[in-house]
């Protein structure tokens, strides 16, 4: 538990003070270490709200990062399932 705290610490100070590109490795390898890593999908929203910008490429949608992630989550969760034995 105090890991996975820890963990969300380490993210949110990355998403704030680091390239986005660090905060996405950090958040993939959360997801990847932790059981359904829901901080990723609230950080990365907190993320889009202060300094997210509409995509043309994405028909002006705002929470282009929170969607990713958000996708991101559900597909190596799923994954994670069928890995294991």
């Amino acid at each position: 538990m105090i890991l996975r705290i820890l963990a969300f610490l380490v993210l949110a100070l990355s998403i704030l003070f680091m390239p986005f590109w660090i905060s996405l490795i950090l958040a993939l390898a959360g997801i990847i270490y932790f059981a359904i890593f829901w901080e990723s999908v609230f950080l990365f929203f907190i993320s889009d709200l202060l300094f997210g910008m509409k995509e043309i490429k994405f028909h002006n949608i705002l929470f282009v990062s929170t969607i990713m992630i958000l996708i991101i989550l559900v597909i190596i969760e799923f994954l994670k399932k069928k890995i294991r034995v």
